[in-house]
């Protein structure tokens, strides 16, 4: 059974207009045409549609049910149509993207040169910032995306994770452990492993201190480093080691300069969540930034495979 859209189309105007006189001169039809549309319809579902025993056009019971249905089919040909059409013409505009402190540095700019070299049109501008700060620029309408760690509350925000994000445990090259596989809580304690922290009261921090509970070094030797970029340095310079999410350190793994220690329980993982304001409907621009954004969400895993921030950090990005 198939339900043709010509038809319903005739049908939804006969019950609009209450009659089928009245949907003819509104459809430029004859009122028979209109009637044998309607009537095809009615043998195709096998259901009486219009109750033609009164004065007014009535619709059955089947006929109410087929009309409310039928406003959200038309309406989403529609919406399709436009679509099709909107795809057709290049994204222009500008697009604002906001980013909390380490998703903003190290995997906002790979994601926003993807975007760029797919829509050239469109003038990209960055807004990092710690969580509160681009948070509330989301509510105020100061920016419209955000791509930030975690899932940061209020009613105002619809969150959607994008990605989870590992968290690396970072030494540098010639630590004592650097080559042991896998690395315990105990060869770190046996070690006398030093931790180098995030800043009190950062969602980072929290992150960091549940870890060392779960390997049952919460008591390990520890120092405040302020910003994710000063810690990767203090790793490297042999200070302490540094829990890190994945595209922060992607770089420097690459080039020799740092190094992972596979450390076993692995440290829990942390969502990347795009954020926007829920009462404000995206641009055109920031529609085709969240196909960006969910092809990331939706990619297979693949063993081995670099992380975007790796795949693309030596590119230029203009935005």
């Amino acid at each position: 059974m198939e339900l043709n859209l010509h038809q319903l189309w005739i049908f939804m105007q006969v019950i609009e207009h209450q009659g089928f006189s009245a949907a003819a001169q509104k459809l430029y039809m004859s009122q028979p045409a209109v009637s044998n549309q309607v009537r095809r319809l009615e043998q195709a579902l096998r259901v009486t549609l219009i109750d033609r025993t009164g004065t007014r056009v009535r619709p059955t019971a089947e006929g109410a049910l087929l009309a409310a249905y039928g406003e959200r089919v038309l309406r989403l040909a529609d919406e399709a149509v436009a679509a099709v059409q909107e795809a057709a013409e290049p994204v222009t505009g500008r697009l604002l993207v906001g980013g909390s402190t380490t998703v903003g540095t190290y995997l906002l700019p790979a994601l926003l040169a993807r975007y760029q070299r797919r829509h050239p049109d469109v003038g990209c501008e960055v807004f990092v910032g710690d969580a509160t700060a681009v948070t509330e620029r989301l509510r105020t309408g100061g920016i419209g995306l955000a791509v930030v760690a975690g899932r940061p509350p209020g009613d105002q925000l619809a969150v959607e994770q994008v990605l989870d994000e590992r968290l690396l445990l970072i030494a540098a090259p010639d630590h004592p452990l650097a080559g042991t596989d896998p690395v315990t809580p105990h060869d770190l304690a046996a070690a006398g492993a030093r931790f180098l922290l995030r800043e009190p009261g950062s969602p980072a921090r929290a992150r960091q201190e549940r870890a060392l509970a779960d390997w049952g070094l919460a008591g390990a030797p520890r120092a405040d480093i302020w910003g994710p970029e000063t810690a990767k340095r203090c790793a490297a310079a042999g200070m302490g080691l540094a829990l890190l999410p994945e595209h922060a350190v992607a770089g420097e793994l690459r080039a020799g300069t740092l190094t992972a220690l596979p450390v076993t329980p692995a440290p829990p993982s942390c969502p990347v969540s795009l954020v926007r304001h829920r009462d404000r409907p995206p641009s055109r621009a920031e529609r085709a930034f969240l196909a960006v954004l969910r092809e990331l969400r939706d990619r297979p895993a693949e063993p081995g495979a670099e992380p975007l921030g790796a795949a693309a950090a030596d590119r230029p990005c203009r935005c």
